[in-house]
């Protein structure tokens, strides 16, 4: 009664059948060792008895070892009448839900990883690759092959037990014959299959102009993506053909609009595969040409006049600038930090989608009193914000740069940052409106503040033009 009652509980259980069997194992033995003693002392072959008896003694004690091995100390589920697992998930804290689909032996902790490596391109090579991860018990979800001249780049996306060392998988693909391996964390985001996960990029890329830079980076991994207009490559168009240029760590493409678009990712050398797919991308946008959504959404400001929010372009260049030349030169240098006569040579960068978003708050007669940017800055993203001196302490600036922190988490950034002047008080109250965590980075007068993007937090923003 008291066995059942504690196996049901999920405690250890104390096994009689096994100490009656060791209880009769050491009588036995006793016994055993008196007669040898009785024949070694009364017998004339006792130095011989002697000997037979160690060997004995020394094969039952190996015969011993391999039964514990092979048997173990735990008994079997049937037993102690509770279920397989039990105790494992109890002591992980997780659900009996987060072990199902898990290897066996996982007990519902795993770990997701994404693997490259290079075999020969020769029969058995990608089965011996297969085997040696199979005997550390890591299962593999997806596989995508990327043929090269001298051989194949195997690309998994694997779940090991989380007790299983990134060190250990790479050792054993190494062994197996891989070569140039990499690995790195992965999340559930990456079990989206391969052709899916295009399609998607592809969709948003079709529907927005500057959704191409992102595609870029959310195709390629972590990377570097760099484009130069038209008038400054200074020939190196013209050095990039029209299929482009792949050359080991960096891809050059030609611009849908003019100048050189350039992806580098120095850790990793990019495959003629992954070529191939960024320039269908470029080429899908610079078929479908400009275009940025066309969406609309009307603030009521504490006065009682209505705004409204949209997306803007580079056909807003000249509402932009004479926005400009309402704004007084203060206004104007705390937003470009620098001489004030050049701010309307940075429009046409800012307003155009290949850079990042813009945002533009019009009065009712379609004024533009207001500009909000969210730039890609290679691997980080940049908000800035622009009001015009008499709309200024009406929260319009606030609500952009809500918007403009919506769409930075929608595009999986982050965080996103702002450079500003110690003394531009405005800029600083609208990042801390934000309600996100905040790092704050001061150096001779300039201010750079960084905002850690929670999904949660700005998810109930709405968001104008998506």
């Amino acid at each position: 009664m008291t066995d059942v009652t504690r196996a049901k509980n999920g405690r250890p259980v104390h096994h009689w059948r096994r100490d009656v069997v060791e209880l009769a194992a050491l009588f036995t033995a006793v016994a055993v060792a008196d007669a040898v003693a009785n024949l070694i002392g009364h017998g004339p072959d006792g130095p011989a008895l002697l000997l037979v008896s160690a060997v004995l003694l020394l094969a039952t004690a190996a015969f011993h070892t391999w039964w514990a091995r092979r048997h173990g100390h735990a008994p079997p589920a049937s037993d102690t009448g509770a279920r397989p697992g039990s105790l494992e998930r109890a002591g992980s804290g997780t659900s009996p839900e987060d072990g199902e689909g898990t290897p066996e032996g996982v007990s519902g902790q795993s770990t997701l990883w994404r693997l490259r490596t290079t075999v020969r391109d020769e029969p058995g090579s990608l089965a011996a690759l297969c085997t040696a991860l199979a005997g550390h018990r890591v299962d593999i979800l997806s596989l995508q092959t990327h043929p090269l001249g001298h051989g194949t780049v195997d690309e998994f996306l694997l779940r090991a037990p989380r007790a299983l060392p990134a060190g250990e998988i790479t050792r054993a693909v190494a062994l197996a014959g891989g070569t140039g391996t990499w690995i790195e964390r992965a999340d559930a985001h990456d079990l989206v299959d391969a052709p899916t996960r295009i399609l998607g990029l592809a969709t948003r890329t079709a529907l927005d102009a500057a959704e191409l830079p992102l595609a870029l980076r959310q195709l390629l991994g972590r990377c570097t993506i760099r484009q130069l207009p038209a008038a400054r490559t200074e020939g190196a168009e013209d050095a990039v053909p029209a299929e482009g240029v792949l050359e080991d760590t960096v891809l050059r493409l030609r611009a849908p609009e003019g100048g050189v678009i350039t992806v580098e990712r120095p850790y990793l050398p990019f495959t003629p595969t992954e070529f191939a797919r960024a320039r269908a991308l470029v080429e899908l946008d610079s078929r479908l040409g400009p275009r940025v959504p066309r969406g609309e959404d009307v603030l009521t400001l504490p006065e009682g006049e209505a705004i409204t929010v949209r997306r803007a372009d580079t056909g807003d260049v000249a509402a932009a600038k004479e926005m400009h030349g309402r704004c007084s030169s203060r206004t104007l240098s705390l937003r470009y930090h620098g001489p004030v006569g050049d701010a309307d040579r940075y429009l046409n960068h800012l307003l155009s989608p290949r850079y990042g978003r813009t945002l533009a708050a019009e009065t009712a007669s379609g004024r533009i009193v207001a500009l909000g940017h969210l730039l890609w800055d290679g691997d980080e993203t940049e908000v800035a914000l622009l009001v015009e001196d008499a709309w200024q302490g009406r929260g319009i600036g606030s609500e952009l740069l809500g918007r403009l922190a919506g769409m930075a988490a929608e595009a999986g950034c982050a965080s996103v940052y702002a450079v500003t002047q110690a003394s531009n008080t405005g800029m600083v109250a609208a990042m801390r409106g934000l309600g996100l965590p905040l790092d704050y980075q001061i150096e001779e007068g300039t201010l750079v503040i960084t905002a850690r993007l929670e999904t949660a937090a700005v998810a109930g923003r709405p968001a104008v033009g998506d």
